[in-house]
């Protein structure tokens, strides 16, 4: 990894000029799935329930891993459109320090039109799952200052 990483708003940046190449909100959801199709499958060891993330009508499981002062984030689910959406998450936090998950803006859903285009209930389960990942961030901040 001699890449220097990119910083979160280049990432959100990067989804975003992708998925503004399409205009189609099905190409946009083809993309999503290709998505969640690249994303490494989540060891059965932690399909637990104390990782199943509360709040989503499909089943959505988060792994999380704190080393050198950073999380890292690994997630699965049963439903294709949701295990894109958790690729995307996933993208811009993991590896990332606990004030950098704290303190970002996550705008990239707002700009690529995913508020607008999600049912209420994918939209709460997303929101669950970045609210469960600031919880881990936050807790693990508070760790670190003890």
């Amino acid at each position: 990894m001699d890449k220097k990483m990119q910083s979160i708003d280049e990432v959100q940046q990067e989804i975003i000029d992708e998925f503004s190449i399409y205009g189609d909100w099905m190409d946009k959801y083809a993309l999503i799935i290709e998505q969640g199709n690249a994303l490494e499958p989540l060891d059965e060891a932690y399909k637990t329930p104390e990782n199943i993330i509360q709040g989503c009508q499909s089943r959505v499981w988060l792994q999380t891993e704190y080393r050198d002062g950073k999380l890292y984030f690994r997630a699965e689910s049963d439903a294709l459109i949701v295990k894109g959406l958790l690729a995307l998450v996933l993208k811009v936090f993991s590896g990332r320090t606990p004030d950098e998950i704290i303190q970002t803006d996550l705008r990239f859903m707002k700009e690529i039109g995913l508020t607008e285009h999600l049912s209420p209930t994918r939209s709460n389960g997303l929101l669950s799952v970045i609210k469960q990942i600031r919880y881990y961030a936050i807790a693990f901040k508070v760790k670190e200052e003890n």
